[in-house]
């Protein structure tokens, strides 16, 4: 019988939220949602949906996604370790090789937060019907502010019409005015031989490289050399623009990405908590922060590492980490 399998992607090199993030402890496994990561409350809200979980990941989280996985020992799982980063693409097509072709994956980034769990299971349930009819699902999230930091999909009912980049401000409030344009989750859903269809038909590369890689596996790790092979595409450049097959559910939950400090802030903002004082973000794991007569700052310090930047500015903290990357690669190891 067909099994539906949650396959969790979960790369990153945790640049925008430095210092808390890096590249020993990526974005989704921070423990500051109550005690919990993001990647802990990902397989939490997908437990129920799912019969089997698949993650695919880097070296670098491999222990910290054992060690969450081995404290839900309710859910049998699988971990796939990539050797090389090399977009989502190679990603999920590894788990659609592990999975039989029949079961139905349901894709998740490790590293949103989704809030209202009844709709977000509504959503998943109409996807999975979808999926189940061969069709290839992408989820839509109705846009509540003018976000020029997400990719947008414009739609008509369950058809896409066209898949958007990342707008400009003018763009972006044009989209939230129009109720056919969502914000791209990132989310997806279909069954493992109709993506591997639809992959040997546009990206037969791709697919042929991940094969050869999968036929050299002989534990959770994945060749090195092999890897290098692997084109590095996005599944939306890979497929999601060119199938005819795609249906989108639009998902009526909340939900944000937390890409950066000034998504953290918001979030806090709303959910209450330790993190916001007056105007500012202050996030501290060792050290006692006081602000005074400062409005609108962010103050984050992990380790010996404290950053202090300007709320709005919190798009900058990648610039940071790609310098420090150069002249002080031990802060962000």
């Amino acid at each position: 019988m067909p099994k539906k399998i949650h396959v969790v992607l979960s790369g990153g090199s945790g640049s925008r939220l430095w210092p808390l993030s890096k590249k020993s402890r990526t974005k989704q496994y921070i423990p500051i949602f109550d005690g919990k990561s993001l990647f802990e409350m990902t397989i939490e809200n997908n437990k129920n949906l799912c019969d089997q979980v698949i993650v695919v990941g880097n070296i670098d989280n491999y222990e910290l996604s054992l060690q969450i996985l081995g404290k839900k020992e309710a859910t049998p799982f699988e971990i796939i370790v990539e050797a090389l980063p090399k977009n989502t693409a190679a990603a999920i097509t590894f788990a659609a090789l592990t999975a039989q072709e029949e079961d139905l994956l349901l894709i998740t980034p490790s590293d949103h937060v989704i809030e209202n769990k009844e709709a977000y299971q509504n959503a998943v349930e109409c996807a999975f019907e979808l999926a189940e009819n061969d069709c290839i699902v992408t989820f839509g999230i109705k846009p509540n502010k003018a976000e020029t930091g997400y990719g947008y999909i414009q739609s008509n009912g369950e058809d896409v019409i066209a898949f958007h980049e990342k707008p400009s401000k003018e763009k972006a409030l044009q989209f939230l005015t129009d109720e056919n344009y969502l914000w791209n989750s990132g989310i997806f859903c279909f069954r493992s031989k109709i993506f591997l269809e639809e992959l040997r038909k546009y990206r037969p590369d791709i697919l042929a490289a991940c094969i050869h890689v999968m036929q050299l596996k002989q534990s959770d790790f994945l060749d090195a050399a092999a890897s290098q092979q692997i084109p590095s595409e996005s599944i939306d450049y890979a497929i999601m623009e060119k199938s005819k097959k795609i249906k989108i559910v639009r998902g009526l939950f909340q939900w944000s990405d937390l890409g950066s400090f000034e998504a953290l802030y918001d979030y806090f903002s709303v959910k209450g908590g330790v993190y916001v004082k007056e105007s500012n973000l202050i996030i501290a794991e060792t050290a006692h922060v006081e602000l005074h007569g400062i409005e609108d700052m962010m103050v984050i310090q992990s380790g010996d590492a404290i950053l202090i930047l300007p709320i709005q500015r919190s798009q900058e903290v990648k610039k940071i980490y790609e310098r420090l990357a150069i002249e002080n690669k031990n802060l962000i190891e």
